[in-house]
């Protein structure tokens, strides 16, 4: 998957949970856990290291709880 579409999507999931009462954080990490393949997990992981450009506050927080 490119860099362009994981961030797309990750964006995407935090746009809903961003909108909903709770924790944005921790419930986009725990959709993270649910549906994102590890591998798809570590590469959003290794893209945040490398500066996460473009990613929603609320990812790059969620991603830290992962």
């Amino acid at each position: 998957m490119s860099p362009e579409k994981m961030v797309l999507m990750a964006n995407q999931i935090a746009s809903f949970f961003d909108s909903q009462p709770g924790d944005p954080a921790r419930q986009i990490a725990d959709h993270l856990r649910d549906f994102w393949e590890p591998r798809m997990r570590a590469k959003l992981l290794s893209y945040l290291q490398a500066g996460g450009t473009g990613l929603k506050p609320s990812v790059e927080e969620a991603a830290r709880l992962l």
